[in-house]
């Protein structure tokens, strides 16, 4: 016979150890089933928790030994055209405050230190096992095939990343849509602590987060991230796939992330160090549009096997989104526990907190980003629009120099000045 126990969680990544952390705490028997020799061990997500969303669900102390890399204290923006750019940058006492907004993390370390937070209360984490498949009881889920055993339990927590074979084989989700998902890929670039600091203009110990977006996609929607850690950066791209599979000439990530590392902008940021890893993942971008069947009878999905990501044009977003998800859904199954009812309609008071949090509520604001990005004229005409007014304002030529407000005005309306312009600042009101 198999061995039962209260709750599988299937995948060692944050929701599956928020989750399993929390129901261990109220005393429940979780087992944790990770595929990687450990919890962190195959994660490559880029780098950077915002930790205020997620505060209300832990104990207030919780974070106090967290292995963060840098607190965020500087924020930039840079649109590239083909041959300029132009950087927003903003830093606040606000984000220097404590406790601090959000930090940049490697999630190897991270996570590994969360699994041990969670062994402490008591769950028991299995590596190097994959859950193979699930095993039902007529229509409800009541247990898991892994690697060396079957388990069988009351609920089944899949929080097995973004690709969640188990949310397919549970039918709670068709294959998925290359339209809702972004290839996002990255690479870890060693350099002094000293460097960093000085590159980004921030103190010891701080650090930066720098966006960009514009001609480095070749019109797809997509932009580069990059975030310093302790004595590494975080330098990535994230492309819309569906993007990628249809843009001529045929171009690959691997190309991208050498343009993007060879433009001027960014250069001088790496020089002199060590890649160190490079990764790459599948990022869901489909918010509200696209999400799966969250509960069913036995089974509940979290974090990215839920499909909560979010892609709001000057951040990304999915950790936040995982730990909250994974602390909501060891709620619902503790007051399951209660009843001593598994079905999908006890556990529906999941789906209720996460429209009561931030989680839902976000995904719904922001739910036509997605249409507002999907257009090329966000990464070809407006990025050379708006460089062009730049260029035109600083450059000093040979003949008499207008006034600086005739130029922006002649510039804005030579790239704004449009209907489809009109239509799109229309479309960006919407978010």
């Amino acid at each position: 016979m198999a061995d039962k126990v209260d709750v599988v969680v299937i995948g060692g990544g944050l929701a599956g150890l928020a989750a399993a952390y929390f129901l261990a705490e109220a005393g429940i028997e979780t087992i944790v089933v990770e595929r990687g020799d450990y919890s962190g061990s195959k994660n490559v997500t880029g780098g950077r928790l915002y930790l205020n969303p997620v505060r209300p669900f832990f104990p207030a102390d919780f974070w106090n030994d967290a292995p963060f890399e840098r607190p965020v204290v500087k924020e930039k923006l840079s649109v590239l055209s083909v041959r300029a750019a132009t950087t927003v940058e903003f830093s606040s006492e606000k984000l220097r405050a404590e406790p601090r907004s959000s930090y940049t993390v490697l999630r190897a370390k991270f996570d590994q230190w969360l699994a041990d937070k969670v062994s402490e209360k008591g769950a028991f984490i299995i590596a190097k096992n994959k859950v193979d498949d699930l095993i039902y009881d007529g229509a409800r889920v009541v247990g898991v095939k892994a690697t060396d055993s079957e388990l069988l339990c009351d609920v089944v927590v899949a929080a097995d990343g973004v690709l969640s074979f188990t949310a397919e084989k549970a039918k709670m989700r068709g294959a998925l849509n290359p339209h809702y998902h972004a290839l996002g890929v990255k690479e870890i670039i060693e350099l002094p602590a000293k460097t960093i600091e000085d590159r980004f203009g921030v103190a010891a110990g701080e650090g930066a987060a720098q966006l960009f977006f514009g001609s480095i996609t070749q019109g797809m929607v997509g932009g580069g991230f990059l975030y310093t850690n302790r004595e590494s950066v975080s330098l990535g791209m994230v492309v819309g796939i569906e993007a990628l599979m249809h843009h001529e000439p045929r171009i690959e990530a691997p190309e991208l992330m050498e343009m993007l590392k060879a433009r001027p902008e960014v250069a001088p940021l790496i020089d002199g160090g060590s890649t160190v890893e490079y990764s790459a993942h599948v990022i869901p971008e489909g918010g509200v549009r696209a999400l799966p069947k969250l509960v069913g009878d036995g089974i509940l999905l979290a974090g990215d096997a839920a499909g909560f990501g979010l892609n709001m044009g000057i951040t990304v977003r999915g950790m936040d989104f995982a730990l909250a998800s994974g602390a909501l859904a060891a709620r619902a199954i503790k007051d399951a526990k209660a009843k001593n009812d598994f079905s999908a309609l006890s556990l529906s008071v999941y789906e209720q907190s996460l429209r009561d949090s931030f989680v839902m509520q976000d995904l719904q604001t922001f739910r036509g980003m997605l249409d507002v990005l999907d257009n090329p004229r966000m990464f070809t005409k407006y990025p050379e629009a708006i460089t062009g007014i730049f260029e035109q304002m600083f450059w000093i030529g040979d003949q008499p120099k207008q006034k600086l407000s005739a130029t922006a005005i002649r510039e804005a309306l030579k790239g704004f000045g449009n209907l489809d312009a009109v239509r799109d600042a229309l479309g960006l009101m919407k978010v």
